[in-house]
């Protein structure tokens, strides 16, 4: 009983092994003969063409995105591969040190070698602890970008995508179905018109009876294959008309990439705007015509300052001067105001000295600029206080 069995489910996987082999074979007869001009090929309706090439467009953009987004994030092909091979292995990537966290790890590191009391020690200490701040934000700005943009295109690719691609191959097969009964019943009905046209009547069973009987068989196929085309393109059509939500969802992924970006660059112009502080105060706080040079180079550069320490700010015009720069308060400066308006506060700031006034995020407050004063700063009051702000902290309101 057992070995029939066997035989009977070996008979019909040979069985339909066969047929699908015939169907694959016939659909690649018909797929042939279209691209020769020598079959009807059903074109689909207007609606379902342009939805088509819009899912095209956005699959090919989205990869697009997705990689050049990947080289921005992580520029090291090796790494990105190791991350790629962690992925599909649905593993944890470990943790890794970031370039700027290495370079404050070595800093400091040297600072410790050369003795931490020195003068380039204690310098390296400064700038080495701030390099591995910029080290954690670009670590955050990583793990927020990773979460919040790549993921979700990537799971579209990897998901939906695969989806829509799946039902328009069905699709396809069910079109080329569709032109095959209909290439039947054309030759069906045009050999029952030449039979009719010359019966022969000695026959025991007349010839147009059994190509009639063939016409109606290639007709009933041919309302089949009609009707599982017509359900199919729906189900593709649905499907396709989807990708409208999936640019929807992608709008909203790449609003919080540009808020993390934002966020990023915002603390690493804090931090290199505090590092450039403490180096001047450094360079500032020895006297000595030589001390300058001595203790710390001057780190003052166009590149990170948005102009001076403060407005205002005395500073001696001899580089051999004892005198120590002067910041004075915001009191001090009897200047024309300008522009006064509201502000929303982006993140907590810590004011550095009395010229400044400290930040809350969320709250709001008054700002306004005085003649000559750094574009990258304003005056903000809050109550009775008053103080500079930076700009990148706050959100103008009109």
């Amino acid at each position: 009983m057992l070995g029939s069995d066997q035989h009977n489910i070996m008979d019909f996987n040979v069985k339909k092994l066969a047929s699908d082999a015939g169907v694959f074979f016939t659909r690649a007869v018909q797929f042939t003969e279209e691209k020769f001009g020598q079959a009807e090929k059903t074109e689909l309706d207007a609606h379902l063409e342009n939805l088509i090439s819009r899912g095209d467009g956005t699959k090919n953009w989205t990869e697009k995105i997705l990689r050049q987004t990947e080289v921005l994030l992580q520029p090291n092909p090796s790494a990105r591969i190791e991350e790629f091979i962690y992925d599909k292995l649905d593993k944890k990537l470990p943790s890794k040190t970031t370039n700027a966290e290495l370079l404050g790890q070595y800093m400091l590191d040297a600072a410790a070698e050369f003795g931490p009391e020195t003068p380039y020690g204690s310098t390296l200490i400064t700038v080495g602890e701030y390099q591995k701040r910029l080290g954690g934000a670009e670590r955050e700005l990583l793990h927020t970008s990773a979460t919040t943009f790549l993921t979700p295109l990537r799971n579209f690719l990897e998901g939906d995508w695969r989806t829509i691609s799946k039902e328009r191959r069905l699709l396809e097969n069910r079109r080329l179905d569709l032109d095959i009964c209909k290439a039947r019943v054309k030759k069906a009905k045009q050999a029952e018109a030449k039979a009719s046209a010359a019966p022969d009547f000695q026959e025991t069973r007349p010839r147009n009876y059994v190509l009639s009987a063939s016409a109606s068989a290639a007709e009933h196929e041919l309302r089949v294959a009609q009707t599982e085309f017509d359900r199919q393109a729906e189900v593709t059509r649905l499907l396709l008309e989807g990708i409208s939500s999936t640019h929807l969802n992608h709008l909203r992924c790449l609003q919080d990439f540009a808020e993390a970006q934002a966020t990023y660059y915002a603390q690493c112009h804090h931090y290199m705007q505090d590092l450039q502080r403490e180096l001047s105060r450094c360079a500032n706080s020895v006297g000595g015509p030589h001390s300058s040079a001595a203790i710390c180079p001057n780190p003052v550069s166009s590149a990170f300052l948005s102009g001076p320490s403060a407005p205002g700010t005395v500073v001696s015009s001899s580089s051999s001067s004892n005198q120590k720069p002067r910041t004075p308060t915001i009191e001090q400066m009897q200047l024309p105001v300008t522009g006064a308006r509201k502000a929303k506060v982006l993140y907590d700031y810590d004011a550095h000295d009395a010229s400044e006034l400290s930040l809350l995020a969320d709250e709001l407050i008054t700002v306004y600029t005085v003649p000559g004063m750094d574009p990258d700063w304003l005056i903000g009051e809050r109550g009775n206080d008053k103080g500079k702000v930076p700009v990148t902290y706050l959100e103008l309101l009109s």
